[in-house]
Order: structure tokens, then sequence, then C-alpha cells
């Protein structure tokens, strides 16, 4: 696999991590190995991340739906988002990784939510890679309380609603700060966002892999980048090949 052309490599990268659990059924293991597995992929491919030159890699940890799985699965996770942080941090940090968690903490158990902010503390100059894992996570939610935001500011007079632009609502999300992903990946074969980065997917290329999360490697990420440097972007503007509103 060929390593992409300087200057085109997507400035970031966002994942939904899919497939963990068939991929433990096609095995006839518990869906909690999956989950481990998926860890271990994770890793590998935050390594591949940084030495494409990608500045934004996001991952879908877990969503905000996902507290409707049984609770021994929503325990396993947990206890893996635990498990990464103690394992990996160091690892994480001393190689210029700068890892932020969006999403609601509301219903983490504390000890998770002490980790995610020693996490984002210990790492916030770094900045070889930043790394993002949306954690009890949904676009929905994110964009709900982004408007519940900017309603407060319109209501105490500090924020007049004429001067109110797609900017500022990104500047109200969970990613304020964060440019919009250039290209999100689906694993698994399936092919929908499921709530994840909704507004700020409006432009991103999307590439839908076949394999599952765990079976996804460095070549899978490559040929990921190499499909979206096919791609031309216009961001709704016009090119020799643009259709027209009714053509194909």
């Amino acid at each position: 696999m060929s390593d992409p052309a300087p200057g085109t490599v997507p400035r970031h990268v966002a994942i939904i991590m899919d497939g963990n659990g068939r991929w433990a059924a096609k095995r006839h293991l518990p869906r909690v190995a999956g989950h481990r597995q998926g860890v271990e992929t994770v890793r590998v491919i935050v390594r591949a991340a940084g030495e494409l030159g990608i500045e934004y890699l996001t991952l879908y940890g877990f969503s905000s739906e996902n507290w409707k799985r049984p609770p021994e699965e929503v325990s396993d996770l947990m206890g893996l988002l635990r498990l990464f942080i103690r394992r990996d941090l160091a690892e994480l940090h001393q190689n210029g990784v700068q890892v932020r968690v969006i999403g609601e903490r509301d219903h983490l158990d504390a000890d998770i939510v002490a980790m995610i902010g020693e996490a984002e503390t210990l790492t916030r100059d770094n900045n070889r890679l930043k790394l993002i894992i949306a954690f009890n996570y949904g676009g929905q939610t994110e964009i709900t309380s982004a408007v519940r935001r900017i309603a407060r500011k319109v209501q105490a007079g500090s924020l007049d609603p004429e001067a109110i632009t797609p900017e500022t609502v990104s500047d109200h999300l969970d990613t304020a700060g964060v440019p919009d992903p250039d290209l999100i990946i689906r694993t698994s074969g399936e092919m929908r966002l499921s709530n994840f980065l909704l507004w700020q997917s409006a432009y991103s290329e999307l590439v839908f892999a076949d394999d599952l999360w765990p079976d996804f490697t460095p070549d899978g990420l490559r040929a990921a980048v190499d499909e979206f440097r096919r791609r031309s972007r216009r961001y709704g503007g016009s090119g020799s090949d643009a259709p027209t509103l009714g053509e194909g």
C-alpha cells in the first residue's frame, strides 16, 4: 500500500468503530471478547494515524444509546475505558498525543470522570496527534445542548439572535475548536452515521469498510485515505463534473 501524497492526507479522520459483537459471535466468544479485541485495534490505528500525519482522530467509543445494552455489557465497556486510560495514557503522552473526551459525563461513574480529567490535563499541551474519544456521546443531544447554551445567552441579553451563525453553533458544540472531519470511516459494512457528529459531518467524505472493527488494520486506514484522495471536494460549489439539481 503506497503512502498518500504529501498534502493530501485528511486533517481530521473520524471512525465509527462497529462490529465488535459480530466479530465475537463469529468466533463463538462472548461480546466482551470483541470489545477487548477492539481496544487492541484502537491502539494500532492511533499509531497508524500519527504515522500518516493525521492531525485529529475521533473515535466513536460509546454512544448515548448504548446504555440500552445489557448491564453486564455496559459494565464491561466501562471497564475497558478504565483499562485503556490506565494502561495507555503514559504511552500516549510520551508520543505527543493529546487526549480529549466528548459526550455527556452525567451518567459516568465518578472515578471514570476523574480519569478522563486526568488524561485531558496531562496531555493538553501535546500536539503530534489530537485523539478525541466520543464516549456517552450522541449527535442530537450535542446539538440540543448547544442550542440551550445559545438560548441562555440570548435570554441573558449577551447574544443578539440576529448574530447567530453556523459558526456560533459550532462554537457551542462539544467539538468547539476542532475542525470538522474531512473523512468519516465506518467499519462492519453498515452505511449510516448512527447519531455521530451530525452537525460536523455536513461536508465530510464517507467511507464504509467491510471489515469488522477488530479486523481493521493500518492498511484499511490507508485504503480509506487513498479513497479520500481520489474524491473531489467542492463544499456545495461547482466543478466540471458537478451535477446540477435534478441531474444524476
